[in-house]
């Protein structure tokens, strides 16, 4: 793992060989079952199609920064932190509401399409059936009120398969770290941190719900991001992989002094790409969290720095949901002209620098702060 950014996309090919080999076969014998769970297996698949692969990386690190030699248990016991994260995403995008994900239809868009393929024939025919009885504009009514109820079925059934196919990949995520290859003693001791990571993101997940639409803050809207994203992208992932190696206490306190400002000038980063970052890169909706009025640091400093007037245009924009073209650019405006934006890039500079400072005070391999200090830039400097 030498090398210039430590061989990244070698570490990544690693991790996806792993992933889509393991989901593939939950995939078939998940399909087994029935033949009409074929839509449902092949979202499974392509919930784990994509992705940087950082969590898995920092577990990774977090398991050779303490002097542990690489090998495939350590990569497939690194790679369960990306089943976390897909499940983690296909709930999120579900929460959200959000069409795209990758460039892609996020799972309950999928699902819904292909659902409404196969739940529309039915309505056809019963249309077909009383032609010939019903009056013309009567039959037309009929089929109107039939695809709409039809439209609405889809769409609830779309989600809640979309919820189940989140939770068969945190299922899958434990099912892949209890049988990584490590010693069952290893195992052991880094399994009680799963608790942990699991209620963390959930309750990021539930303060970001319950926070949605109110007035915006900004030590709120960090601590909503501390919990939903930070520790379960680089804090938990890095301990999960310590504690597989037996890392003593000072170790793990640097590695939470290293991984939690880190986190959080990750979804920072993420924050300005959501409205400012080009769709082609992010591939993502860029009105989603304005749309949602969620609970953003950007828009929290945006609001911290508006007078009564950009406060009025703020209020009168956020929350909706045909947020577009004139509306959208007006909040841009507004942000950049408050330099809000300017003001998350700071926050991120310093984070990363204090991420870095802690990183430069362990005691650990050279190659593990070579690897670390990349992916500190690729986690906080990065166009998707």
């Amino acid at each position: 793992m030498a090398g210039e950014g430590w061989a990244q996309a070698a570490f990544k090919a690693r991790v996806d060989e792993v992933l889509h080999r393991v989901v593939a076969e939950e995939a078939d014998r998940f399909a087994a079952i029935d033949a009409s769970l074929a839509g449902v297996a092949e979202q499974l698949e392509a919930s784990v199609a994509h992705g940087k692969r950082l969590r898995a990386a920092f577990c990774y690190w977090g398991w050779r920064a303490v002097g542990q030699p690489d090998g495939d248990a350590p990569v497939r016991a690194a790679a369960s932190m990306e089943l976390v994260h897909a499940a983690a995403v296909v709930h999120d995008d579900l929460i959200d509401d959000s069409p795209l994900r990758h460039g892609r239809p996020t799972a309950h868009v999928a699902l819904r399409r292909a659902l409404s393929g196969r739940r529309n024939a039915p309505a056809e025919a019963d249309t077909a059936d009383t032609a010939d009885t019903a009056d013309t504009a009567d039959t037309a009514d009929t089929a109107k009120a039939l695809a709409d109820v039809d439209a609405v079925d889809s769409a609830g059934a779309a989600r809640s398969l979309a919820m189940l196919v989140g939770d068969l990949l945190m299922a899958l995520a434990g099912q892949l770290f209890a049988t990584c290859g490590l010693p069952s003693a290893y195992v052991a001791r880094a399994r009680p941190l799963w608790s942990v990571m699991a209620r963390e993101l959930i309750a990021g997940e539930c303060l970001e719900i319950l926070r949605t639409g109110a007035g915006p803050d900004t030590a709120t809207a960090l601590k909503v991001i501390r919990y939903k994203t930070a520790k379960y992208t680089v804090e938990h992932p890095l301990l999960i992989g310590g504690a597989l190696a037996g890392a003593g206490a000072r170790l793990r306190e640097g590695y939470s002094a290293y991984g939690l400002p880190l986190g959080e000038a990750f979804q920072l980063r993420d924050d300005l790409l959501g409205l400012f970052g080009d769709p082609e890169h992010t591939g993502k909706a860029n009105a989603d969290d304005l749309r949602g009025h969620r609970p953003t640091t950007l828009l929290a400093e945006t609001w911290r720095l508006a007078g009564d007037a950009d406060r009025k245009l703020l209020r009168g924009l956020l929350g909706r949901p045909d947020l577009n073209g004139e509306g959208l650019d007006a909040v841009r405006a507004t942000m950049r002209r408050l330099k809000a934006p300017d003001r998350v890039e700071d926050m991120i500079a310093a984070r990363v620098e204090e991420a870095l400072a802690a990183l430069h005070d362990l005691a650990v391999p050279e190659q593990a702060t070579t690897a670390l200090t990349a992916l500190a830039h690729s986690a906080s400097a990065r166009l998707s």
